[in-house]
């Protein structure tokens, strides 16, 4: 067995968005956080949240990617979202505020280049992890904030390492889940610009046209921070064998999901339980290991939990109450046969090496 208490890196957490939008102080106890949403129902997932820093670091998730989301909605698009890229885009910036803050008060550090990872690396393993800020790499989900590709070069200086093109829904760079079609006219000038300033193409989400269009432009990094297997689980919100390979092709690495919908088939959102469903953690490791079958190997596969993507304890894994849990996952892996190593892999290191090889 590895370490009993390894560094884990989540690929995709919207910590910000849960601090404005559904008003949460991270910093403080989830006990705490649980108590104050208690009878509130203004969100479904209200007094049900597994997602606070004390918690990360409890778990030793030390790292983490860490986005800005904000959709802009044409009259035609029902969706929820900003009527405006300009409005989008300030909502963006009020998110980047408060991760500034988080950072002037000691409880996240942003990680944006090599040697800002390799000091918060050292800082983790020489340290007790609860009196230590939580690294973040900043990411975009959903370029429609994007008013301009200037807008792009000016959140790269600010620190934005990744970005994804598309959310839910049509988009003007790209369509994205439960849409069909292939880029928006300005997106293969976006990921051109994205390639030339060295940030990672995140595929989640991108519907299946997109999917191949993009991969076929963009010469960059790429990772598939928060997907799972359509071979499990139906629904072009996964990711198919044939999308699967062309992420490892590239080196890529594609970040395990746990939202329950995407880990089992016929789960019906608002309806299904994870104690109805019998939901678990060993369902996230069965999309881990789909991955490293297809792969040939434990070098592509990591976690991107999205834990506090909207929902909470209602729509996640029955045996998981925090993100600290995540730390269930080392046994799981050790009874399928993975070992230490891979574990580690699996854990951390496969996105730590992709870290490295853009940042270097």
């Amino acid at each position: 067995m590895p370490d009993s208490t390894p560094f884990i890196i989540d690929a995709h957490l919207d910590l910000s968005m849960n601090a404005l939008e559904w008003n949460r102080d991270l910093s403080r106890p989830l006990g705490e956080i649980r108590e104050r949403e208690a009878g509130r129902t203004d969100k479904k997932d209200r007094g049900r949240g597994t997602v606070c820093l004390p918690e990360m670091r409890r778990g030793k998730i030390g790292l983490c990617v860490a986005t800005q989301i904000a959709r802009y909605t044409k009259r035609s698009n029902s969706l929820p979202g900003w009527h405006s890229p300009e409005q989008a885009w300030a909502q963006t910036q009020g998110q980047l505020a408060w991760y500034r803050e988080m950072e002037r008060r000691g409880e996240l550090t942003q990680i944006a280049d090599l040697g800002q990872l390799e000091g918060h690396l050292a800082k983790w393993a020489d340290g007790p992890s609860d009196d230590l800020p939580v690294g973040y790499i900043l990411s975009l989900e959903g370029a429609d904030s994007l008013v301009t590709l200037q807008h792009l070069e000016r959140a790269h200086a600010y620190g934005l390492r990744a970005l994804g093109p598309a959310h839910y829904g049509p988009g003007t760079y790209a369509p994205g889940t439960n849409e069909r079609g292939g880029l928006g006219q300005a997106g293969p000038d976006l990921l051109r610009e994205m390639e030339r300033l060295g940030i990672i193409l995140d595929v989640t989400h991108l519907s299946d046209e997109s999917f191949d269009e993009s991969m076929d432009i963009f010469g960059g990094t790429v990772w598939a921070s928060h997907c799972n297997c359509r071979a499990l689980v139906p629904g072009d919100r996964q990711l198919s064998d044939r999308q699967l390979r062309r992420v490892i092709e590239r080196g890529g690495v594609i970040g395990a999901a746990f939202d329950a919908w995407m880990l089992i088939p016929d789960w019906e959102r608002g309806v299904t339980t994870p104690e109805a469903s019998g939901v678990a953690l060993s369902h996230v490791v069965d999309h881990i290991d789909h991955v490293c079958q297809l792969a040939g190997n434990a070098d592509h596969a990591g976690i991107g939990t999205d834990l506090d993507g909207g929902f909470g304890r209602e729509q996640a894994p029955g045996d998981l109450e925090t993100i600290a849990d995540l730390q269930k996952l080392l046994a799981l892996l050790a009874a399928c046969g993975y070992s230490a190593a891979d574990i580690e892999k699996i854990m951390s290191g496969n996105f730590l090496r992709l870290l490295r090889d853009v940042w270097s």
